[in-house]
């Protein structure tokens, strides 16, 4: 399960939770202009924006979790089990595998909007990376500074929709997320009044009473509901820290802690990382289950028109800073 949003400051910030029982050792990689993307139905592309996320590289090809692109691009596929589906590659020109899908858009594309353009001619396909790989069941949130897109790949073809919370989870279908966001119109920042009834005296027996009713369960649709209304309510100033800052307190309003979740065979699926980009600088922050501190990866600090992958490991140990 995961969480994805956006956040708009004096910069424009988007990221995501990946929350799972185990890691499949991803790292942060950078794929240079001139690296040599090779696609199943679309060719080797040897010139191409640069690429900055976590991956797993399998055999040097990396398979994007989320990531952005030099022109401040964003895109993350989020799990979409038992919705998800992709049709059988026919060798057209047209196809896109799904494990492409994130390169394929943000090496070529400088926009939602043209991001957007694109997906409407393409198929996306059900062929593996490889046998020992099955195919991902996802939807994806695409997103610049001036729009944010959903699109899930389903039995009756590929859906755009427009995104106005800045949010993705997981099920059901986003038309459904969205539509649930109506039964809590009730939902404010500030403490509660009496509307139960007017005969009765009742009245706020606490401080911060704000929010009350906001469902704190694990649940892909409660997190999508969550995270909508912090996002929607965030106040922060507007610095690189204090806007990277905010932007994790709001991802950690849906952190999945291990034992909370228990998925069988003393497995539990926990926050592996939480992650942030600084769209428009081109700055990747991130923290781990078990480290709190806040790490960063400057896009702009690499050779990025070489034709090798750039990879950097993930800080998983905690890091304490101890003052005496």
């Amino acid at each position: 399960m995961c969480t994805a949003v956006t956040y708009q400051t004096n910069h424009f910030y988007f990221g995501r939770t990946l929350d799972y029982e185990s890691s499949y050792g991803e790292e942060i990689v950078i794929l240079p202009r001139k690296f040599p993307l090779s696609f199943l139905h679309m060719g080797t592309v040897t010139q191409h924006y640069a690429i900055m996320g976590i991956a797993h590289v399998a055999n040097q090809y990396p398979l994007f979790y989320d990531a952005i692109n030099e022109k401040g691009l964003c895109m993350a596929g989020l799990n979409f089990v038992g919705n998800a589906h992709y049709v059988k590659s026919t060798t057209e020109e047209n196809e896109v595998a799904q494990y492409e899908f994130i390169p394929w858009i943000l090496s070529t594309c400088t926009t939602t909007a043209e991001a957007k353009e694109r997906i409407s001619s393409i198929h996306i396909t059900d062929t593996p990376f490889c046998e020992q790989m099955p195919v991902g069941q996802l939807h994806w949130m695409i997103a610049d500074k001036n729009q944010t897109i959903t699109v899930e790949a389903v039995a009756d073809g590929i859906k755009i929709y427009e995104n106005p919370v800045g949010v993705l989870t997981n099920n059901p279908p986003f038309p459904e997320q969205l539509f649930r966001l109506n039964d809590f119109m009730h939902l404010s920042p500030k403490q509660p009044q009496n509307h139960f009834s007017s005969t009765l005296s009742l009245q706020p027996y606490s401080r911060g009473m704000g929010a009350l009713g906001l469902p704190g369960d694990l649940s892909s649709q409660s997190r999508f509901i969550r995270a909508a209304f912090v996002r929607a309510n965030s106040v922060s100033g507007t610095s690189e820290q204090e806007s990277v800052s905010q932007f994790f307190h709001i991802l950690g309003a849906v952190e999945q802690q291990r034992g909370c979740c228990d998925v069988g065979n003393g497995q539990y699926e926990i926050t592996i990382y939480t992650d942030c980009y600084n769209a428009e600088k081109g700055i990747f922050y991130y923290t781990t289950y078990q480290n709190h501190q806040i790490s960063a990866v400057h896009l702009h600090n690499e050779p990025l028109d070489s034709d090798f992958l750039i990879r950097y490991p993930m800080i998983t140990g905690e890091q304490i800073h101890y003052q005496n």
